[in-house]
């Protein structure tokens, strides 16, 4: 099986080491394309109007000016000698949880497996007062990770119609033998939570501001995927690149003529 692996915390951060491992578990042929630089939050972004360098940093490891799905996009059809069996994302520093997933580039990496027609799942790291002051805050994905990308594989159909599946999965913000087990959920919404923007002002008197996120202990509606993570839980929810509102389609009067 042949693994290409990614993330938008960049190439340097330890969420992707640990991913490396975990894909080594699994394969002997892995791939690394990591963006050079962090791109947290810059979702299913590519780099559509401007090129970017790419640079081979070792065996089968390359860094991209770019974003997670350019990194996507450069593996595939740039890298490797031939397409992926399986596209892994992460694993990203804090959770992709809820309105999160909206945002994350983990996510976007992922979207763009899946466009692309490979099995791809995005991992993230809850952060919490029961793992952030261990000395690897990322022991649950350590411990865990293998099992569930195992299990995910073992389910997904092999061939499907339309959109393509796509992963997202969130591990709990508790130490590696505290994990309760895992959970096929949907994704939540925090109530009141949601990015905002503060004012700061440099010495030279320019304004700036900067983004900043809501309470990540909030949790979401009982049984979707932030809920599920605070309660110990893995969530697995799985997704589709389809913004559809099914729903409302028959229901939205006035509109239809």
């Amino acid at each position: 099986m042949r693994i290409l692996i990614t993330n938008d915390d960049g190439i340097s951060a330890p969420g992707l080491a640990v991913l490396d491992k975990i894909a080594r578990s699994l394969s002997d042929d892995v791939w690394t394309v990591a963006p050079a630089f962090e791109q947290s939050g810059v979702g299913h972004c590519i780099s559509y109007a401007r090129p970017f360098m790419i640079q081979k940093i070792g065996d089968k490891r390359f860094a991209v000016e770019g974003s997670p799905a350019d990194c996507v996009l450069a593996g595939l059809h740039d890298v490797l000698p031939d397409r992926p069996d399986l596209i892994l994302s992460g694993v990203n520093r804090g959770n992709n949880s809820a309105e999160n997933t909206l945002y994350s580039g983990t996510l976007g990496a992922a979207i763009e497996g899946a466009l692309q027609g490979v099995l791809s799942i995005g991992l993230s790291q809850y952060f919490g007062p029961g793992n952030r002051d261990l000395a690897d805050p990322f022991e649950a994905s350590a411990q865990h990770g293998k099992d569930v990308i195992e299990r995910i594989i073992a389910a997904t159909p092999k061939t499907q119609d339309g959109y393509q599946l796509f992963y997202n999965v969130n591990l709990p913000p508790v130490a590696g033998a505290d994990v309760k087990g895992t959970k096929l959920c949907p994704q939540g919404l925090r109530p009141g939570v949601g990015f905002h923007t503060e004012a700061t002002t440099s010495p030279s008197g320019r304004q700036f501001l900067w983004i900043r996120g809501g309470d990540q202990q909030v949790e979401t509606a009982p049984g979707t995927d932030a809920a599920v993570n605070l309660g110990g839980y893995i969530s697995v929810t799985p997704m589709r690149a389809d913004l559809t509102a099914y729903d409302m389609i028959d229901t939205l009067p006035g509109i239809a003529t």
